[in-house]
């Protein structure tokens, strides 16, 4: 039986959907086969992975309401052992369509465990807020994984966030666990980066990966060529240690 693994972080650009295609894509380099699944409305995990959202009839909107089973707007990517379940922009109004249906926050949970077995993981990348969209995403993940950027202000949600975790593990999915957090836009010549770091092993005692992520301009410049690192810099610092975090990850299931 697969994982499944939700990416969450309420503050914006901090590295979450970054971390979600790449972190996917170093997955199903390594030999795993991967759901990468975008519930954020503004899908930049879909265009980042090479996918036009506006040429879509469907997505992951039409999965949550009910229209079509999941299966059926998996979409393949350019990578092998690679598919993604993508976000359009009909995905904009589902917060709000939820909050009057029934089980609003097992929407997703429901659609992923019809197909969690053919996959050894799947990745979901969440919205950048703490909304009924970002619960459904807590509700069907097994862990959660949070991207934090190595500034202060990046620090002062991780209260709140951790918060709605415990909120969601007490009511709605005591399962839940928090698989760590991973360090992103970190840049060594910067003494606040430093602090940053130590003040984050409080929050995350024993449960910070040690691969950190780079600020590095070739991880920006990927998305806008439709490709993960991967594909457009492997050899790049931000590529290296996206593989080192995909094999940190799996050396968790040992």
């Amino acid at each position: 039986m697969g994982k499944i693994i939700a990416i969450v972080n309420q503050k914006g650009g901090v590295g979450k959907t970054t971390t979600a295609i790449n972190l996917g894509a170093y997955l199903a380099h390594l030999g795993r086969q991967v759901l990468l699944v975008d519930i954020d409305p503004q899908a930049n995990a879909t265009s980042g992975i090479g996918i036009d959202h506006r040429q879509l009839e469907y997505g992951v909107y039409e999965a949550l309401i009910g229209a079509k089973p999941i299966y059926e707007v998996i979409k393949r990517t350019l990578h092998d052992r690679l598919q993604v379940a993508p976000a359009t922009m009909a995905l904009a109004g589902a917060g709000i369509e939820l909050v009057d249906m029934d089980n609003r926050e097992f929407r997703l949970s429901v659609n992923l465990q019809a197909i969690k077995d053919e996959y050894d993981y799947i990745i979901i990348d969440g919205p950048p807020s703490l909304g009924l969209l970002t619960v459904n995403s807590l509700v069907a993940a097994d862990e959660v994984l949070i991207p934090i950027q190595s500034e202060y202000f990046a620090l002062e949600g991780v209260g709140q966030l951790l918060e709605t975790i415990s909120l969601v593990q007490n009511n709605l999915k005591p399962a839940l666990s928090i698989m760590g957090a991973v360090i992103t836009m970190f840049d060594q010549r910067n003494r606040l980066s430093g602090s940053v770091m130590r003040e984050l092993y409080q929050y995350f005692p024993n449960r910070v990966f040690r691969s950190v992520i780079p600020r590095s301009v070739r991880l920006a410049e990927a998305p806008s060529f439709g490709r993960t690192i991967l594909h457009y810099d492997p050899r790049s610092k931000g590529g290296k240690s996206y593989e080192r975090l995909a094999r940190e990850v799996i050396n968790l299931e040992r």
